[in-house]
């Protein structure tokens, strides 16, 4: 698979997450919890397999992307410290419900940039061979990625 059709299935994944969690009612927070250990599994895993193998792959095959890499990471900065706060939140708190909105629009701009402002550039610049094998160690690298939201790269303030 390349690995923009992977991100994108991981985006697709996490986005299914979020209208579950919408439908939930203030009173089913056990179901409420599951959901958000899962986005906090799925968007962890994600972040960090960019960070590590996409991103510099990016940036070095379309260096006009760089920009909107570099937000990016910014992005994921603040989504894995809501993601870390999250696991330890009671679902039942008043804010837990408030986080997690918060973290699904801040999830679903940083989506919508990536896949319309500047994934094209990137496998225009890659092509099919390149992201066929940037698809093979995205993969490979979900299984020896962390679990932790604050062991993702872009965690670190600098």
């Amino acid at each position: 698979m390349d690995a923009i059709v992977l991100l994108r299935e991981d985006h697709k994944t996490v986005e299914k997450l979020f209208k579950r969690f919408e439908k939930t009612s203030d009173e089913d927070t056990a179901e409420r919890r599951r959901i958000a250990d899962e986005v906090i599994e799925e968007l962890t895993v994600h972040a960090w397999i960019e960070e590590r193998y996409f991103y510099p792959a990016s940036r070095e095959a379309a260096p006009e992307t760089t920009d909107h890499i570099l937000e990016s990471v910014e992005e994921h900065h603040a989504v894995v410290w809501m993601l870390s706060e999250l696991k330890d939140m009671d679902p039942a708190d008043e804010r837990f419900k408030a986080k997690m909105s918060v973290l699904m629009e801040n999830v679903r701009h940083h989506v919508e940039e990536e896949e319309q402002d500047w994934f094209p550039d990137v496998r225009k610049a890659m092509g099919r061979k390149r992201l066929v094998e940037l698809g093979e160690q995205l993969q490979a690298g979900k299984e020896k990625a962390p679990r932790e939201p604050l062991a993702v790269p872009s965690a670190a303030s600098k």
